[in-house]
């Protein structure tokens, strides 16, 4: 049983890191035709994460490994139940990343606008479609003994799409923030007016969801039973108004570390909620997949747990080691000597 836990604490874990760091990459990704007025800015939004981004989707492989290493029954009937949604997204990842090596292979406007079009769809895709996943996650799936009974048009519902708005305006502010932190000058000036004026709509959102989470989920339950981890959520939002404070004060790295905070505490206050459940039924609660009826065997998870608390502070150590080295703000400059070399 503690194998149980340790390995859904170890889930929540991976997911709410990959969606900190993939976080800033999507929402840079959906402002990079806003933000980026001439292609050389363009290319300096594209040089802040392109030494980083595909380190970041090692955490996702590894948040669904994990799935199917020590929950195989959640990680089999939810790529089974949400097949279509998933492909969509894995698509959407895939020309992500193609959009990002091939924008440059050619100097032509007409090619360049094509892929700035791609990054901006790849990236507003994935943001939406991980926060309907979620919303429906945390609501519920219409499933009992017989099988899914929903649709891909089922998951649009209203709840689903509104955790879907909260994914992509959390990632927006998150990845204006991260610009910035990695620009300079005017680009990193209008990074920074664009977080702040996303960051209200930001919070209505944030608060409209808490709201409808109660009649919607049984997130709240959890949180009821022991009212000490309503100390997740509380955080969660002290650290969404720490943002705003933060970048209006100018300091854009304490904006973006808040922004990193809140993003973490935000998938924190949903796996808080869902324990035991790893995907609820809002059929019949006797059919939830929970850590417990869909867990591999007690070997499986101990072994697992030791290669885990050995190889994943390696993978952290290393994580940060990058960020070190490609630290320094990317300028215009940066890019032409880059190219220039090239």
């Amino acid at each position: 049983m503690e194998f149980q836990i340790i390995w859904f604490v170890l889930w929540g874990v991976l997911w709410a890191v990959y969606f900190m760091l993939d976080g800033f990459v999507l929402g840079a990704g959906m402002l990079h035709r806003y933000l980026g007025t001439t292609d050389g800015e363009r290319r300096v939004i594209i040089n802040t994460f392109g030494p980083v981004w595909d380190g970041n989707e090692v955490w996702l492989i590894t948040a669904g490994g994990a799935t199917f290493a020590a929950f195989p029954t959640t990680y089999a009937l939810m790529f089974s139940y949400l097949y279509t949604a998933l492909l969509l997204l894995l698509f959407a990842l895939i020309v992500r990343g193609v959009c990002f090596e091939f924008r440059g292979k050619l100097e032509s406007d007409r090619w360049k606008n094509a892929w700035d079009t791609a990054i901006m769809v790849s990236s507003f895709l994935p943001a939406l479609l991980f926060g309907v996943a979620f919303g429906n996650i945390f609501r519920g799936l219409p499933m009992d003994g017989a099988g899914y009974h929903g649709t891909f048009l089922s998951l649009l519902n209203p709840f689903g799409i509104l955790t879907g708005v909260l994914f992509v305006l959390l990632f927006l502010v998150h990845g204006a923030l991260y610009l910035s932190v990695k620009t300079t000058g005017e680009l990193s000036r209008r990074a920074q007016v664009t977080a702040n004026r996303f960051w209200p709509w930001l919070l209505a959102v944030a608060a409209l969801f808490l709201v409808a989470a109660y009649p919607a989920t049984r997130l709240y339950e959890n949180y009821l039973a022991a009212p000490l981890l309503l100390a997740v959520p509380l955080l969660a939002v002290l650290s969404l108004i720490a943002t705003r404070v933060f970048s209006a004060q100018g300091r854009a790295l304490s904006a973006f570390a808040a922004s990193c905070a809140t993003v973490i505490l935000v998938i924190a206050t949903g796996v808080v909620g869902l324990f035991p459940n790893l995907i609820p039924s809002s059929i019949d609660p006797a059919h939830s997949l929970t850590i417990f009826n869909s867990s591999s065997s007690a070997y499986t998870l101990r072994i697992m747990t030791v290669v885990a608390f050995i190889f994943v502070p390696i993978v952290i150590a290393y994580k940060i080691w990058v960020y070190r080295v490609f630290r320094a703000p990317v300028t215009e400059r940066d890019v032409i000597e880059d190219v220039q070399s090239y």
